[in-house]
C-alpha cells in the first residue's frame, strides 16, 4: 500500500508516457499533484514496517504518537530520513534542555548560511550557464557552470540538514547526520558513505542486505547492487536522467570493487581524490540536465568541442564569484573547521559566536532583499 501510493503520486505518469510511445498505445495521461516530502514520509514509514516485522522495534500503540513520528516538521520536507528506532525513546520521554536548545540554534544558523549565502549565490550562475546553447559554450565556461552545481546542490541539501538536525535539538530530537564533508572522498564508496548517508543506510539495510548484499557469488554482489542503484536514482525522480545517474554510479561502484580495486589502491591519495571529484562533477550533469541529448552536448562543450576554451563571460563570471567559489571549496571540504581545532576552545568559541551572529545578520539581509528561492531536494 505504501509503495504503491508512492507509484501512483510520482512515478504513474512516467510509465503512462513511456507506454504511450509504443504504436497503438494511447493512455491518458492524468494531472496528478505530487504531495511535497512524500519520497521521504513513506520511507520512514516502511522503517517503521519492516523494523516491526523484523522485531527491532516495540508496536506504537498511540496513533498520536506515530504519527508525530511520521510529521516531524523539521525534516519532514527533505530529510534526513529518521528511521523509527532512531526516535523511539525520544517521542516518549523527550527531554529539552537550555544547552541541546543553544546548540540547535547555533546548527539552524549554520544550515540557513550554506543556503542563503552560499547556494543561492553560486546557484545563479549555474542558472546562467544552463540557459546558454551547449553546443558553442566554451569550455571554461562549462566547467564554472557545473562546478557551480556541484557546489550548490550540497550547500542547498547539507544546509537543509543543518536547519532539520538544529530545529530538532531545540525540540529535545536528536537526528542522524547527513552529510560529512562528501568532497573530501577517495572512491565513489567512500562518496557515498558521507552523501545523503540516511537514504544509502536506508537502501542498504531494507534492499541491499535483503537481497544478499555481498555474501554471495560476484555475480550475485553486481545484481544487488545494481538494483539498489537503479532504485536510489528513481527514488530521486520520474525522470530517464535520474535513472541513468543511479545506474551511472552502481557500474562505478563495480567498477572500483572488482576491476580497479588493486590500481586504485596504489594510487596516491591525491590523484584518487581528484578523480573521485571529476567522477561526482560529471554524475552531476547526468543529474541535473534531463535531456540526455543535452547532457551529450554539455559534456562535449566540457571537453572542449564548443570551439573556444573561454569568452568575456566566463572572465565576467570568475571576476564576480571568485571569492564565492574560494569560500564555498573551503568549506566543503572543512578548512574552517580544522583552523578552530588548532586554536584554544575560548578563541574558536568567540570566533564561531560572532561568525555566527554574522551570518545570521547577513541571512536576513539576503532573505528580505530576495524573491522565492526553495530547497532544491524539494524537487525530489
Amino acid at each position: 500500500l505504501l509503495l504503491g501510493s508512492l507509484a501512483v503520486f510520482k512515478y504513474l505518469n512516467f510509465f503512462v508516457e513511456n507506454l504511450n510511445r509504443i504504436d497503438g498505445v494511447a493512455l491518458k495521461v492524468r494531472n496528478i499533484a505530487l504531495p511535497i516530502g512524500i519520497s521521504f514520509y513513506t520511507f520512514q514509514i516502511l522503517s517503521y514496517l519492516i523494523d516491526l516485522y523484523w522485531e527491532k522495534v516495540s508496536v506504537q500503540k498511540s496513533y498520536f504518537r506515530f504519527t508525530l513520528y511520521v510529521c516531524l516538521f523539521p525534516q519532514l520536507i527533505a530529510g534526513p530520513i529518521v528511521r523509527y528506532e532512531t526516535v523511539e525513546r525520544e517521542i516518549s520521554l523527550r527531554r529539552e534542555s537550555w544547552e541541546e536548545a543553544v546548540g540547535g540554534m547555533r546548527r539552524f544558523i549554520l544550515g540557513l548560511a550554506k543556503k542563503v549565502l552560499i547556494a543561492n549565490s553560486i546557484g545563479a550562475l549555474w542558472t546562467d550557464v544552463k540557459a546558454q546553447d551547449y553546443a558553442s559554450m566554451p569550455a571554461a565556461t562549462a566547467w564554472l557552470g557545473i562546478a557551480a552545481f556541484t557546489l550548490q546542490i550540497y550547500f542547498d541539501f547539507s544546509g537543509y540538514s543543518d536547519m532539520a538536525i538544529g530545529l530538532g535539538k531545540m525540540l529535545g530530537f536528536d537526528f542522524p547526520e547527513n552529510f560529512r564533508y562528501p568532497y573530501n572522498s577517495k572512491s565513489i564508496a567512500e562518496f557515498w558513505r558521507r552523501w545523503h548517508i540516511t537514504l544509502g543506510d536506508w537502501f542498504k539495510s531494507y534492499v541491499y542486505f535483503p537481497l544478499g548484499g555481498s555474501r554471495g557469488s560476484t555475480a550475485a554482489t553486481i545484481r544487488n547492487t545494481l538494483i539498489v542503484w537503479l532504485l536510489t536514482g528513481l527514488w530521486h525522480g520520474a525522470s530517464w536522467n535520474f535513472i541513468l545517474w543511479g545506474l551511472y554510479y552502481g557500474v562505478l561502484i563495480i567498477l572500483e570493487k572488482f576491476v580497479f580495486r588493486r590500481l586504485l589502491e596504489r594510487t596516491p591519495s591525491a590523484l584518487r581524490h581528484i578523480l573521485t571529484m571529476l567522477a561526482v562533477v560529471f554524475g552531476w550533469v547526468i543529474f541535473e540536465i534531463t535531456s540526455p541529448a543535452s547532457e551529450l552536448e554539455f559534456v562535449k562543450a566540457m571537453l572542449g568541442f564548443g570551439g573556444s576554451f573561454a569568452n568575456s563571460f566566463t572572465l565576467n563570471a570568475l571576476h564576480n564569484y571568485a571569492v564565492t567559489f574560494i569560500a564555498a571549496i573551503a568549506i566543503s571540504t572543512g578548512i574552517p573547521l580544522k583552523i578552530c581545532k588548532k586554536l584554544p576552545e575560548k578563541r574558536a568559541d568567540t570566533l564561531s559566536l560572532v561568525g555566527e551572529a554574522a551570518g545570521m545578520t547577513a541571512c536576513i539581509a539576503c532573505l528580505v532583499d530576495s524573491g522565492y528561492n526553495p530547497f532544491l531536494y524539494f524537487n525530489f
